[in-house]
């Protein structure tokens, strides 16, 4: 008759003798023995197995700060009391900076100078026109060596020629600036329209004892006029006492500004230029160092000013992240020493705990898995949790290394920081596994089963009780109770056990010790 799904208990006396085995008579007993060995028969069977890690943790904040000053003074502001949220970046703290404000702007003065002396050193290197005009003369060319200091080109302003021509005191006292004057130019037998700039405030005698003034008349130039021409003039009917000479309305000389040699002719002679356009170009070792010294001393002005920011940007304080004030420990009005704790700021987003997990199981353990959670502050919870972090770094205690392993906890209600919690991490889920029992696996990974079961065909060779042989298995996932069956048995096999593993060990061993004494 074959044997149902269902369990059956097998007592020693009431079967044949595969249940029960009377264990022979101890080697060093000095009487006999006897053990009575109980165990249950059922089919492998297909089962939902959830394989598990357990372990407890202190919770913590998602993150954490310490907010510290680095400066002292007096504390102008803290308007916030624990238990407020606070945003990223909002003010928490503003201390005093009167010390620091003289500093700052010494600071400013010196980068400033040092900028400064920085663009003058660097157009050394360029020879710029100081006024617009036309490049008169050229004293340089591509190769030449220069000092500074040295002249090395002229410009001219011919666009507007100036006269200046004397006019009898009274009759100048009558002009006035912008009147049209009326200029003769003998040499070329032509007049032109020209406008009053300037008279004179002071008169002068002349050589008839006749008393003038000098009145200054700017002629724009068609190109046809030229410096040193004759020239003499009428303002509302009164003529000039003299004759005079045409000057352009500026003439300068540019001068090198450093040593060196000349690079590169620009503007070339004859040229039309602008004021601070680049004549020529410089290069020479002096003007490299010049360069080279004041943009260090310009660095060193920046990162003095820099320092000297930071300093101001240190007495206002900042909340470096979104949170919850947990602590305060200064207010308005005190004076607060540089390195003191100012308050600390959690943030409950989520909460994270740290499992230690035994080397054997952190093979198991993968970012992503679900965890359970429970705390004796919050009794009547449960909470999910999930793996974020596997750590690789382990630590050894007593010849055993665990690693730590992070959960994060997004639904915390009824939960805070520093609670203690149990938590099973879901290492392995199955929905329909072929299982057995784990008391049904003896050591070497062999399962006692009926000579009639169809893996029997697949005995190994150890002495097993009558009715029965071993088969060797090969097994999966395991949960508290059963294991996955991987191969070696089917659902048509019947397996034998005792419920607790130590005592199918012990089994084992009687059936070993058996063996032995038989032969």
């Amino acid at each position: 008759m074959a044997l149902s799904k269902k369990k059956k208990w097998i007592i020693g006396g009431a079967v044949a003798l595969a249940a029960l085995l009377i264990l022979p008579r101890a080697c060093a007993g000095p009487k006999n023995a006897a053990n009575t060995v109980s165990y249950i028969e059922e089919h492998p069977e297909a089962r939902s197995l959830v394989k598990t890690l357990g372990g407890s943790g202190m919770l913590k904040p998602a993150n954490s700060y310490t907010v510290t000053t680095l400066i002292e003074g007096e504390v102008l502001s803290a308007e916030f009391e624990e238990g407020d949220i606070v945003d990223k970046d909002s003010v928490l703290f503003t201390i005093d900076s009167s010390d620091i404000s003289n500093s700052i702007e010494r600071a400013g003065i010196s980068l400033d100078q040092a900028r400064r002396n920085y663009n003058n050193a660097a157009d050394l290197k360029n020879v710029k026109a100081g006024s617009s005009g036309t490049v008169y003369s050229l004293y340089v060319r591509e190769g030449d060596n220069v000092s500074a200091g040295a002249p090395v080109a002229v410009i001219r302003d011919s666009s507007c020629m100036l006269v200046k021509l004397p006019f009898q005191a009274d009759d100048a006292a009558g002009f006035y600036v912008g009147q049209t004057a009326e200029v003769s130019l003998p040499e070329s037998f032509t007049s032109v329209s020209g406008t009053v700039t300037e008279i004179s405030g002071s008169d002068m005698v002349g050589a008839g004892g006749g008393v003038y003034r000098n009145v200054t008349i700017e002629i724009p130039n068609p190109r046809a006029l030229d410096s040193g021409q004759n020239a003499s003039a009428s303002i509302a009917g009164k003529y000039s006492a003299e004759m005079g000479t045409l000057s352009c309305r500026s003439e300068s000389t540019v001068y090198a500004g450093a040593s060196g040699t000349v690079d590169r002719i620009i503007i070339p002679e004859g040229s039309e230029v602008l004021k601070d356009q680049t004549i020529l170009t410089l290069s020479g070792k002096s003007i490299d160092d010049q360069i080279k010294s004041a943009s260090d001393t310009l660095r060193s002005a920046q990162l003095s000013m820099n320092s000297t920011q930071d300093q101001l940007d240190s007495y206002t304080i900042k909340s470096p992240i979104s949170g919850t004030i947990v602590d305060k420990q200064y207010k308005t009005g005190d004076t607060v020493s540089a390195g003191k704790v100012l308050c600390t700021i959690y943030d409950l987003s989520f909460l994270e705990m740290t499992l230690n997990i035994d080397e054997l199981d952190i093979r198991f353990v993968e970012v992503g898995q679900k965890v359970t959670l429970s705390a004796d502050a919050a009794p009547d919870s449960v909470y999910s949790g999930v793996v974020t972090k596997v750590s690789v770094a382990g630590t050894s205690t007593g010849g055993t290394t665990t690693y730590p392993v992070t959960i994060r906890i997004d639904d915390t209600e009824g939960l805070l920081p520093g609670m203690n919690a149990d938590a099973d991490i879901t290492v392995a889920s199955l929905d329909s596994a072929l299982s057995i029992p784990n008391a049904a696996v003896m050591r070497g990974g062999l399962v006692l089963v009926t000579k009639g079961s169809p893996s029997a065909v697949n005995a190994v060779e150890a002495e097993a009780p009558e009715g029965y042989v071993f088969v060797k298995v090969e097994t999966g996932v395991s949960s508290d109770e059963y294991v996955q069956i991987l191969s070696g048995l089917s659902a048509d096999d019947t397996i034998a056990y005792i419920p607790q593993s130590t005592a199918s060990d012990d089994l084992f061993t009687i059936m070993m010790n058996q063996s032995r004494g038989r032969s």
